[in-house]
C-alpha cells in the first residue's frame, strides 16, 4: 500500500480510539439508562469499524467473521437491555406458574 493510504488508515484508527474514549465516558456518566444503551451500541459499531480497518491492514478476510460476531452480539445485547428497561422482563412467558 502507498504511504498516503497507510497514513489515512492510521489517522482513522486514532480517531476511532478517541471516539471510543468519548463513548465510554457517556457509558459511565450517562444520566439515563437509555443513554448508556445507545453508547454501548455505538461502541459495538466503532469496534466493527476498527476490525474492518484491521482486516484491510493485514489484507485478510478472516477478521470480517469477527466483525459479524461483534455485530450480532451488539444487536442482541441492545435488544435485550431495551426490553428489560421497557418492562423489566427480557423473556415473556405465556404460562403462569
Amino acid at each position: 500500500m502507498s504511504v498516503i493510504i497507510l497514513t489515512i488508515i492510521k489517522a482513522a484508527l486514532v480517531i476511532y480510539g478517541i471516539a471510543i474514549v468519548i463513548v465510554l465516558f457517556r457509558t459511565i456518566i450517562g444520566p439515563t439508562t437509555a443513554d448508556r444503551v445507545i453508547a454501548f451500541d455505538a461502541i459495538g459499531a466503532i469496534l466493527i469499524s476498527v476490525v474492518g480497518i484491521l482486516s484491510i491492514i493485514y489484507n485478510t478476510f478472516s477478521y470480517l467473521e469477527a466483525s459479524l460476531i461483534i455485530a450480532i452480539l451488539a444487536f442482541l445485547s441492545t435488544v435485550g437491555i431495551s426490553r428489560f428497561i421497557e418492562g423489566g422482563r427480557v423473556f415473556e412467558s405465556k404460562r403462569d406458574r
